[in-house]
């Protein structure tokens, strides 16, 4: 099914695009000029759900900074609607826009936990950690109702192959059964993404991520239930939040955290002008000065996709903000080492077995 042609549309309540920038793969944009009736700005703009027909449901990678080699994404288009969100320029491979529609228009695998359980059945499958997800956010809003991320853990759970999640949501409590299942087996490991602990920043940024004090009690109730879990300071946007990683990892050991990362701001494509746009708004009097400190770690641009800098960025300033994570991780106490997962409990369940989902 094809979504909707997209087209300009004004800044949304609980939306965190500005508007729908131009898709670079398609010759005509339609924008709306002085002559047009605005847009009811008042409203919500709903989300809209399509399904997406995949017949594989496990991407792989080789980038060596990434940091996993192997991925489920339930969705594509994440309802949270990060401004800084380095997703959002793959929506336009599906015709959307990077703006709005990533954070309106979703595409659903409605058949990921059928599929998961056959590609894991597969006699090709070498049992590895999964993470959920390496794109957009397995735990965003819609999956309370539609419980596909659920699905794929009781496959995982099942098959005992391991599974690592990051998300923003205090959502991924509700699955603490299947996930402390796992853990017996140390097949599990959580991190929730923390941008900062300003609540009002968070819902400018992150209009409908769970705010920084829920995700600080996830990891709680995680730990609690005897899942390893942690944090990750991410995105770190120099001039805006970067001085807040002793705070956000002190709150973070405070909650339980065993472990603790960090990315670097990446604005590439359609991303860099929502950001920019979206500071002009947000914060005029500092968008010249954030911007330029970006530029300073990207060889004066706002997004590097050199391997290696793309995640930590290179220059003075961003070796001091490594400095100053890894000076507060230890003054934390926690450690930069993630979870080393067990693949030893691994089992096959029999083609038999695909019927139950």
């Amino acid at each position: 099914m094809n979504p909707p042609a997209s087209g300009d549309q004004p800044s949304r309540r609980g939306r965190g695009a500005p508007g729908n920038p131009a898709n670079r793969f398609e010759r005509f944009h339609y924008a709306t000029d002085e002559f047009c009736e605005p847009a009811d700005t008042s409203s919500p703009l709903p989300t809209r759900l399509y399904p997406d027909d995949t017949q594989s449901i496990i991407a792989y990678n080789e980038s060596p900074d990434v940091g996993f080699a192997a991925s489920v994404n339930p969705y594509r288009g994440c309802e949270h609607g990060c401004i800084y969100c380095y997703a959002r320029p793959t929506h336009e491979f599906l015709g959307c826009s990077a703006g709005l529609d990533f954070e309106t228009k979703l595409f659903v695998k409605y058949r990921a936990a059928e599929l998961l359980a056959r590609e894991l059945n597969a006699p090709g499958w070498r049992p590895q950690t999964l993470t959920l997800s390496g794109v957009t956010d397995c735990y965003q809003p819609v999956e309370g109702k539609l419980k596909i991320t659920r699905a794929c853990l009781e496959v995982l759970a099942e098959f005992r192959n391991p599974v690592f999640i990051v998300t923003k949501s205090r959502l991924v409590t509700r699955d603490a059964d299947l996930l402390t299942e796992l853990a017996g087996f140390g097949a599990a490991g959580v991190s929730l993404s923390i941008t900062t602990l300003d609540a009002a920043l968070a819902r400018a940024m992150e209009p409908r991520a769970s705010l920084p004090e829920a995700r600080l009690e996830a990891v709680a109730r995680l730990r609690a239930a005897g899942v390893p879990a942690g944090v990750n300071f991410a995105p770190v946007i120099p001039g805006l939040n970067d001085h807040e990683a002793a705070a956000v990892l002190g709150a973070a050991a405070q909650a339980g955290a065993q472990f603790a990362g960090m990315t670097m701001v990446r604005l590439p494509l359609a991303v860099a002008p929502l950001f920019t746009e979206w500071l002009e708004r947000h914060y005029p009097d500092r968008k010249e000065k954030i911007l330029s400190r970006i530029r300073s770690m990207r060889d004066g641009k706002l997004n590097s996709t050199r391997f290696g800098d793309r995640m930590q960025g290179r220059g003075p300033l961003a070796e001091q903000i490594r400095q100053m994570f890894n000076v507060s991780c230890r003054r934390a106490g926690l450690t930069h080492i993630y979870p080393d997962l067990s693949t030893a409990a691994f089992r096959r369940t029999g083609h038999g077995q695909l019927e139950l989902w």
